[in-house]
């Protein structure tokens, strides 16, 4: 409704008095790498999370693949990663011109910043340690 943009789904505990705002963008599995904007540079606080979500085409074996990441996990490390692309130099030598775009890289692939979404995938607890 426009009334929470920056958040896709808002989870609460049954009792309806902790709540997770939930980001979600998708990818295929497969992918080497997710687009996330400008939004992923802001820590929203601890109360925020990405699932970054891998769902399949629908004639695939291929299955549903989910990073659960922390706001406060994210920001830093998006950040981090796009000033290491903007200072590295691109094709044909050229530098890289900022844009409102971030990409992630997915496992098995580590960015270059050395940061690795391996222990966020699938790990659900994150949002319900959050509920309880």
């Amino acid at each position: 409704m426009g009334n929470t943009p920056n958040t896709d789904i808002l989870c609460s505990n049954v009792e309806g008095t902790k709540f997770v705002h939930i980001q979600v963008k998708t990818f295929r599995p497969g992918d080497a790498t997710v687009a996330v904007g400008l939004k992923a540079e802001k820590p929203y606080g601890k109360n925020f999370i990405w699932v970054l979500a891998g769902i399949p085409p629908k004639d695939s074996d291929a299955k549903f693949v989910f990073f659960i990441v922390p706001s406060l996990d994210m920001a830093p490390n998006v950040v981090k990663q796009h000033r290491m692309w903007l200072d590295a130099v691109g094709r044909d030598g050229q530098p890289h011109k900022d844009n409102s775009m971030r990409t992630i890289e997915l496992p098995p692939r580590v960015t270059k910043n050395g940061w690795n979404l391996e222990n966020y995938k699938n790990n659900w607890e994150i949002i319900e340690r959050l509920l309880k």
